[in-house]
């Protein structure tokens, strides 16, 4: 079976708000949150969460830095064509 992670993201247009969601995140302020209130995607509804996926689902840029992290990092902020994400690793399987 291939490999697969359970992640939320927040998904923000601009890199200097990315910066601040960040710093936020990793500096106690819930995830689940933030994603509800900044996210302009419509996982924010469940705290940012894009629920199990496997390579070939997302984005690469997106896919390139999940399967590059580990169970509870805080990665980014990533840039895709949608804008810049805030990622948070679950769990993976």
């Amino acid at each position: 079976m291939p490999k697969q992670i359970n992640a939320s993201h927040i998904l923000v247009k601009g890199e200097q708000e990315a910066l601040v969601v960040a710093y936020d995140v990793r500096n106690g302020k819930r995830f689940e949150e933030v994603a509800m209130e900044k996210s302009l995607c419509p996982s924010k509804k469940k705290g940012g969460s894009l629920g199990w996926f496997r390579r070939g689902m997302m984005i690469k840029e997106f896919e390139d830095a999940c399967f590059n992290a580990k169970k509870g990092d805080i990665i980014g902020p990533v840039k895709t064509q949608f804008g810049w994400h805030i990622i948070k690793i679950g769990d993976l399987k």
